[in-house]
């Protein structure tokens, strides 16, 4: 190694010291812990699937996650076959019947939601829950199938140590305003626009 490599390598150890240090007292100012409602919202690819991602993550650690699907009913899905190879450590419930314009019933959709929503509140409920993923909760909420106050008091007042997660694009400024963590994903690129179809283990 020549000198000048020597005084690089040094360098950067110096300036990469400080930042641990920096970035060491940071995380050390970070005391609090509790359950977190998460929204993962945005016209980008990708909300429930981050979601599930996390309740990987979960299960990985031996806890129990619960899933609850609004909207969504009439696909077969890659992630519920993977997710039923984890037995009861996965409570999975797809009580959506289609988005509303498959089912051009309004009263139909409100009670698949209401249905849906109670069940939620039984997941909730349950102190071996540790996720609860509510996946396109967002669309139930922007065409008005559930009482949206109703719905942000239900998830503020849940157990303290409960992580939740909703997904879905259009999230609600007061479901955004409660929750601890939102992230927007964007949409750069999408190949459906350049007429890609659906496609099973990238889409279901």
């Amino acid at each position: 190694m020549t000198d000048t490599d020597i005084a690089t390598e040094e360098r950067h150890r110096a300036k990469m010291a400080k930042r641990k240090a920096v970035q060491d007292a940071e995380v050390a100012k970070k005391t609090i812990e509790k359950g977190l409602l998460i929204v993962n919202t945005g016209p980008g690819k990708g909300k429930s699937t981050a979601a599930f991602g996390l309740a990987l993550r979960m299960l990985g650690y031996g806890r129990r996650v619960g899933v609850v699907q609004f909207i969504k009913g009439a696909w077969h899905t890659g992630e519920k076959d993977a997710f039923a190879a984890f037995g009861d450590q996965v409570a999975w419930h797809t009580m959506g019947e289609g988005f509303t314009w498959e089912t051009q019933d309004l009263k139909r959709d409100v009670a698949a939601a209401q249905a849906a929503w109670a069940k939620v509140l039984e997941l909730m409920a349950d102190p071996t829950i540790s996720l609860l993923v509510l996946d396109e909760l967002n669309i139930a909420l922007r065409y008005d199938y559930l009482d949206l106050d109703s719905v942000v008091a239900d998830l503020n007042g849940r157990r303290s140590e409960l992580h939740v997660v909703v997904t879905g694009r259009n999230a609600k400024p007061a479901l955004v305003e409660a929750a601890d963590l939102v992230t927007e994903m964007g949409s750069v690129k999408h190949h459906f626009a350049a007429g890609v179809k659906a496609q099973r283990g990238i889409e279901f």
